[in-house]
């Protein structure tokens, strides 16, 4: 992957992550629910956005992305137990590991052996 790709890659990685973060610990604002389990089909496609956006700019690093997004997700899930107007779910968080199993193809295929080899 050509250098500026994988640079703007991880920059718009991190952004998201900052984003993410902020956003989680904003208010909630009243959206019209269309199930009661909505929240949680939003952290998973949030997380799954993240790890392949991750994947995408460190692709050879699959597990260290899926462990760092995991934590990440538990630290959310630590600040918004501090405020006032959210709480730490850990429902959210397996949500959240849901979203980060979008990675398991890449585990998958990283651990098989080479073609030919014994």
């Amino acid at each position: 992957m050509p250098d500026r790709l994988a640079t703007a890659l991880r920059l718009a990685f991190a952004a998201a992550l900052v984003v993410v973060f902020v956003l989680a610990l904003l208010p909630t604002p009243d959206l019209v629910q269309f199930v009661s389990w909505q929240d949680k089909i939003e952290h998973a496609a949030a997380f799954a956005a993240l790890a392949l956006l991750g994947l995408a700019a460190w692709p050879r690093h699959a597990g260290r992305l899926a462990l760092g997004l995991l934590a990440y997700g538990a630290a959310i899930e630590v600040a918004q137990s501090f405020t006032s107007y959210r709480m730490g779910d850990p429902w959210d968080w397996l949500a959240d590991a849901l979203g980060v199993t979008t990675l398991l193809p890449a585990l998958i295929w990283r651990r098989r052996p080479a073609p030919g080899a014994a």
